[in-house]
């Protein structure tokens, strides 16, 4: 069954505070969702294995340990999403980036698909779906889905703040899917919006409305 974990690190929190404030500009968001990106990155990598390796200190030869070669697959939802992925590269820069996107239809709050590209080995990797907000889960069932049927096993879902309802869908949908998120808010709004939520991100990391 997938677990939902509210990363609540002092740093993480501080953060998210000024991330919601309305008056905090858009370089300063964006500056602010890589750090938080990053640190999550720090929180949802805390399982992965390690194996054994010997290397040469200036001292002496040592056995210590490395990462055991589980391939990471970072996959933004557009366009949000890619405000957090340049944080997850800083701690895992090997890690292989895809795409999906997706628009909201105005009227129905469904997804559309109009865009997926993702690394080939997809099966073989460790995917992390990435979204700021997870509001209606509309967007993020529609692309867990989309990779699964591209043979995709293993994923968990990175957002910074969800809705309730949000999660009960992704929990419904996809029960091997972990969930980590900065915060998990009270509720959606009439239009789809999540209360107190931080607004809409996409237009706050681009500056556009």
């Amino acid at each position: 069954m997938g677990n939902v974990f509210v990363l609540d690190h002092p740093l993480i929190q501080h953060k998210l505070t000024y991330i919601r404030d309305k008056n905090t500009g858009t370089k300063e968001f964006r500056e602010l969702v890589d750090e938080v990106a990053m640190l999550m990155a720090f929180e949802i990598t805390r399982n992965l294995p390690l194996q054994e390796a010997s290397i040469e200190t200036p001292v002496m030869e040592t056995k210590t340990k490395v990462l055991a070669g589980k391939k990471i697959g970072l996959i933004p939802i557009l366009r949000a999403g890619l405000g957090m992925v340049d944080g997850m590269l800083n701690l895992i820069p090997a890690a292989r980036v895809g795409h999906v996107g997706l628009y909201r239809d105005p009227e129905t709050l469904k997804p559309v698909e109009y865009y997926i590209k993702l690394p080939t080995d997809i099966s073989e990797r460790e995917l992390i779906v990435i979204d700021p907000m997870l509001a209606t889960g509309g967007s993020a069932n529609d692309a867990i889905h989309s990779l699964k049927k591209r043979g995709a096993k293993n994923i968990r879902l990175m957002c910074l703040v969800a809705a309730p309802e949000g999660v009960e869908v992704i929990k419904e949908e996809h029960p091997d899917v972990d969930i980590y998120l900065a915060a998990l808010d009270e509720k959606l709004d009439e239009k789809g919006y999540i209360v107190p939520g931080l607004g809409d991100a996409g237009d706050r990391l681009f500056g556009t409305k």
